[in-house]
């Protein structure tokens, strides 16, 4: 019932830009957790950033502050997530999910319920 659609990925340059949307549908809980992570071959997934409905409250990681942006549109249908100053380690596969409060608070990957397929993400130095 749940489903959540990346998209948005692609490849480009050192210091270029990309915005990753996920469609989401099926989630009816009045208040949850929206994150995005990330993944390279070899590699645990990562927390990149995510928000709390209520209030909009938004925490990022550190390596990716001040540069993405996460975002929702007014109808909470779609999330985003703004790149920019992309960096060759910023390469991976981006994921989006969704979980209750206790995924904001962690911010682990266990506490997010539902996931969607991925999208993948190259920079080139």
């Amino acid at each position: 019932q749940v489903q959540l659609q990346e998209s948005g990925g692609g490849s480009v340059q050192a210091g270029g830009s990309l915005r990753l949307s996920c469609a989401a549908s099926g989630y009816h809980a009045e208040s949850y957790t929206m994150g995005w992570f990330r993944q390279s071959p070899g590699k645990e997934r990562d927390g990149v950033a995510r928000l709390y409905s209520l209030g909009g409250v938004t925490h990022y990681a550190e390596s990716v502050k001040g540069r993405f942006t996460i975002s929702q549109d007014n109808a909470k249908k779609t999330l985003y997530l703004q790149m920019n100053s992309l960096k060759p380690e910023d390469t991976a596969m981006y994921y989006c999910a969704i979980g209750g409060i206790r995924a904001y608070g962690s911010g682990e990957a266990a506490d997010f319920s539902y996931w969607g397929q991925g999208t993948q993400v190259t920079v080139s130095s």
